[in-house]
């Protein structure tokens, strides 16, 4: 299924049909995730970034639950005028492909620019007898069932990647979805739901304290910031799940605005002090134009349904 971008054929430049100056009042930015993970990390950032370059005020609003529909609905059908964005991760095509809802997500939300990527990491608890990922297949293949993983959600992007892990191995596990990275995270170091394909950002500084293991990273290769973590395709061949994050914007948003939010957006991705920073975080910058991060969603989202058929997953 293809996404309908009314402003594909304008976004490049800017026209007259807007001609107020944008923005003229606080603009609000919508995460769909409880405060704390890595969607909400990222949008505190460049929120700064746009009230800096444009004068304007870029308020997050942090509007969890329902694996991100919640946040994604009030986008879809808010005012498309500019002063509602989003700032999404891959999450969006996921729950997407799961879910479905009569409000057409994937139509009536489109791309104003993708930030950047990161790998997903195959984190377990250290009461875990698995220091690598062939051990915890082996695990898992001994006892099927005997182990449980934490999600961000049903039907969110670490549900969906562990389940293509777990159809890729023909292994078994419990799933225990959570509504938020934090939530998940609590029950992660607690070791009740001891196993997780994670965010980076956040579970970073508890495998360095100890707290959580390391197994392996879900890109094609080796990330630069963990460059002693293996590949899970290393062992599974083939796997390759990356972490967006961007911003984006209701359907009908005036393609004016859509660009000069993609042009501030990129000129940040382009300085050495928010490459720095995103590079600190674990982050390789991307940036582009609205049909490149188009085409980006086009394809996880095809790729989940694939995997949602699969499993035969079904939306609570």
């Amino acid at each position: 299924m293809k996404i309908y971008f009314a402003v594909m054929a304008a976004v490049c430049t800017l026209t007259t049909a807007h001609a107020q100056p944008y923005p003229t009042k606080p603009v609000r930015v919508v995460v769909p995730f409880a405060p704390g993970g890595g969607s909400d990390i990222t949008a505190r950032q460049f929120s700064q970034k746009l009230s800096d370059a444009l004068k304007q005020q870029f308020v997050v609003d942090n509007r969890g639950g329902a694996g991100g529909l919640i946040g994604m609905e009030m986008v879809a059908k808010a005012q498309p005028d500019g002063y509602t964005l989003m700032m999404m991760s891959a999450s969006f095509a996921a729950t997407s492909a799961l879910h479905q809802p009569s409000w057409q997500p994937i139509k009536n939300i489109v791309p104003v620019v993708e930030f950047g990527s990161t790998p997903f990491v195959l984190v377990v608890h250290p009461s875990v007898k698995a220091n690598n990922t062939k051990e915890l297949i082996a695990l898992a293949s001994a006892k099927p069932n005997g182990q449980t993983y934490a999600s961000t959600g049903l039907g969110g992007i670490t549900h969906l990647a562990t389940e293509l892990f777990m159809s890729m191995t023909k292994i078994q596990m419990v799933h225990v979805p959570y509504k938020s990275t934090g939530a998940a995270l609590v029950d992660l170091l607690g070791g009740q739901a001891p196993i997780m394909v994670a965010s980076m950002l956040p579970v970073v500084p508890h495998m360095q304290a100890g707290k959580l293991k390391g197994l392996a990273v879900t890109t094609a290769k080796r990330w630069y910031s963990l460059p002693d973590i293996p590949t899970l395709g290393d062992t599974v061949p083939g796997y390759n799940v990356e972490l967006w994050f961007g911003a984006m914007a209701p359907a009908g948003t005036p393609p004016a605005i859509i660009s000069q939010l993609n042009g501030v957006i990129n000129k940040a991705l382009e300085s050495a002090e928010m490459k720095k920073h995103l590079e600190k975080d674990g982050m390789i910058p991307t940036g582009g134009t609205p049909a490149k991060f188009a085409e980006r969603i086009n394809n996880d989202y095809n790729n989940w349904i694939k995997v949602i058929k699969s499993a035969n997953i079904k939306a609570s």
